[in-house]
């Protein structure tokens, strides 16, 4: 069995508490450090070396300027923001200093546990309700999206919105099936969701498109 060692950083006592609590009922899961600041947490990255650190945004020394050092320190460890701020600079924030996750404090125990283990597995994360919200919030009054993909990019969103596999999407576009990946890397950050299924949903409505992902695409993992 792996074990996922984890941190937690929030500077409210009994939230902290209660977190580690609930993650330490986890049987492969193991809380390494605990603490309340910016500071805090680059220690516990430096000391403990967690798997995954959870992260506030609003803590003394300010959570998101904490993300950058923290990954300095422990290159390996994964930051998720578990936090109550809903606001999409915070969420844009975090995942350009290289946040692999973002969720919000009313998450229950078992969406917790999910997103831990899914940017452990090394995809990235966005709790729903701010993938959504970033999708609708992404519109100009003219109806043009404000996210900017690179030509390249768009050209992979097209056939990953038909459903498309990695490998057959860098066979259509004479790619190496590692740049799809890193293309697709930088499109899930981009358009603020976790997995293809939801990318492919967000291209559709952007563009106007009346056909969902085949079953086939629905089973796809996010990175392949």
């Amino acid at each position: 069995m792996t074990v996922i060692k984890i941190g937690v950083v929030d500077d409210h006592p009994l939230f902290r508490e209660g977190v580690t609590r609930s993650l330490s009922e986890t049987k492969d899961f193991v809380v390494v450090g605990q603490g309340a600041t910016a500071d805090d947490a680059v220690a516990i990255a430096s000391g403990c070396r967690p798997d995954v650190l959870l992260l506030d945004v609003s803590m003394p020394g300010d959570g998101l300027s904490a993300i950058e050092a923290v990954l300095a320190a422990s290159a390996n460890t994964k930051v998720l923001m578990l936090t109550a701020s809903e606001t999409l600079d915070s969420l844009v924030g975090a995942m350009q200093r290289g946040a692999s996750g973002y969720v919000l404090k009313g998450v229950g125990s078992r969406g917790l546990v999910d997103a831990i283990r899914t940017i452990h597995a090394g995809s990235k994360y966005v709790t729903p309700a701010m993938s959504a919200k970033f999708v609708e919030q992404s519109f100009t009054e003219g109806g043009q999206r404000k996210v900017a993909l690179t030509p390249r990019e768009r050209d992979v969103m097209e056939l990953v919105a038909q459903g498309l596999s990695n490998k057959h999407i860098g066979l259509k576009l004479d790619l190496q099936e590692k740049t799809v990946k890193h293309h697709m890397t930088q499109i899930l950050t981009k358009l603020g969701v976790s997995n293809r299924t939801e990318a492919a949903l967000a291209w559709r409505d952007v563009n106007g498109a009346h056909t969902a992902p085949t079953d086939e695409y629905r089973l796809m993992s996010p990175a392949g």
